[in-house]
């Protein structure tokens, strides 16, 4: 998520966290980060510009720019046919709606403080990003925003579930399942993930015991996200300690707010931890059936 306020188009997103400077555009979502985004004049016209279908293209993105939603649904279709083809249209559908979900949670936060954000935009296999146009003004604006995606996020894993007691459809079961799993790994404290916003209001050591814990759960389990975490994170986190360290006031949150992030972020790691322990006997009961 971003705080400034600039009227500039968004910047360009790159895999990772926030790059923290003034006066530039952000992206708040567990995954993704922006960067600068050269703009020079287009260039001459070549044979194929005049093509039927780039001139399609063309078309879909001027008009995508002129509504913020419509990019939202050609990505969000985008998603749904690349999880179809591993998991089927219907969960499909129920992971882009959970990301959709959390991503408006943010959007949320942020509308609290009248900050103007984009409508999400997914990227398949990847998540989703939000984009906004003015820096966190301190430490605990950044972690509530944070926090958003995860708190509402909750909520529609909350939806799915009570949908499964209605009808007793164990796909919406498994989505629920999926909803807490998702939303309690974005709260791992770590950059760019929403838990690693949400600690640096109350301590950036956590951001160290975070990345310690991640490294070592690679080497146990070793997988291609947890690398990709690793990799684009790191790097924020030394942005944000090296350009902050002198700025006392972005970290100098009162010892009472400090303490209210802290009751949410632990509060909901507790709630979402105890909920995919009560979800793994129905989930399980329904694998053997």
């Amino acid at each position: 998520m971003s705080l400034a306020g600039s009227n500039g188009p968004p910047n360009s997103i790159q895999k990772s966290g926030i790059t923290m400077q003034p006066r530039q555009p952000e992206v708040y979502d567990a995954e993704y980060r922006v960067r600068d985004e050269a703009s020079g004049p287009a260039g001459p016209a070549g044979p194929d510009d005049d093509d039927n279908d780039g001139g399609l293209v063309r078309l879909v993105f001027s008009k995508a720019r002129r509504n913020r939603y419509l990019l939202t649904g050609i990505t969000g279709l985008v998603s749904i046919g690349a999880y179809a083809l591993w998991l089927g249209w219907q969960f499909a559908i129920g992971i882009v709606v959970l990301i959709f979900i959390h991503e408006m949670g943010h959007v949320l936060a942020l509308k609290r403080y009248g900050v103007r954000a984009s409508a999400p935009i997914f990227i398949p296999f990847l998540g989703a990003f939000i984009a906004m146009k003015q820096l966190p003004r301190d430490a605990y604006m950044e972690a509530v925003v944070g926090l958003g995606g995860p708190v509402i996020g909750s909520l529609g894993a909350l939806g799915a579930w009570i949908v499964f007691q209605i009808n007793g459809d164990p796909m919406f079961l498994a989505i629920a399942y999926l909803g807490v799993l998702l939303n309690l790994f974005n709260l791992l404290p770590v950059l760019p993930l929403d838990g690693g916003r949400a600690v640096g209001a109350m301590s950036r050591w956590f951001w160290v015991a975070g990345y310690v814990a991640l490294a070592g759960l690679m080497l146990i389990r070793p997988t291609p996200f947890i690398l990709i975490i690793l990799l684009f994170g790191a790097p924020e986190v030394w942005a944000s300690l090296r350009h902050r360290k002198g700025d006392s006031g972005y970290y100098s949150i009162p010892v009472g707010r400090r303490f209210a992030v802290g009751a949410v972020y632990f509060g909901l790691i507790a709630v979402l931890g105890g909920a995919l322990v009560g979800l793994e006997p129905e989930l399980s009961a329904f694998r053997r059936g």
